[in-house]
């Protein structure tokens, strides 16, 4: 295999990712209320959220030890942001301008666009942004 290529596997895409939640149902109708999607059928143990771009969320239910905190960013439309944050403040979850939550209530301009980060019923840092982060 040759990695001469700046991106070897440019056709590789995320398909979805498992989301432990000590109620996946809770957390699933949670971020599909706050982002507006629709959570879908049980697949097995799994409830999706698809994000509508080809990539799911799969909430799964983990009661047997704590569930460790991940960080998901969903990139949300200019004229959406001010929707998602009006969710958030309906149901009375405070929304931060830091991933460290040292901000409460107040949203950043970072790239050019705006962001902020919540915690999801399992403490999970959940970030929406209206510009991707810049990379070198």
């Amino acid at each position: 295999m040759s990695y001469n290529h700046p991106y070897p596997h440019a056709g590789v895409q995320l398909n979805h990712t498992a989301v432990y939640a000590s109620d996946r149902y809770l957390s699933a109708e949670f971020i599909a209320a706050i982002l507006g999607l629709k959570v879908g059928a049980p697949f097995g143990p799994f409830l999706p959220v698809d994000l509508g771009n080809g990539v799911t969320l799969d909430y799964c239910e983990k009661r047997d030890e704590p569930i460790q905190s991940q960080h998901y960013a969903f990139l949300v439309p200019d004229e959406q942001f001010d929707t998602v944050i009006a969710r958030l403040e309906v149901v009375g979850v405070t929304y931060y301008a830091d991933p460290g939550h040292t901000d409460p209530g107040r949203v950043n301009d970072l790239f050019g666009g705006r962001g902020a980060y919540f915690d999801d019923p399992d403490g999970h840092n959940m970030e929406v942004m209206t510009r991707p982060y810049a990379r070198p």
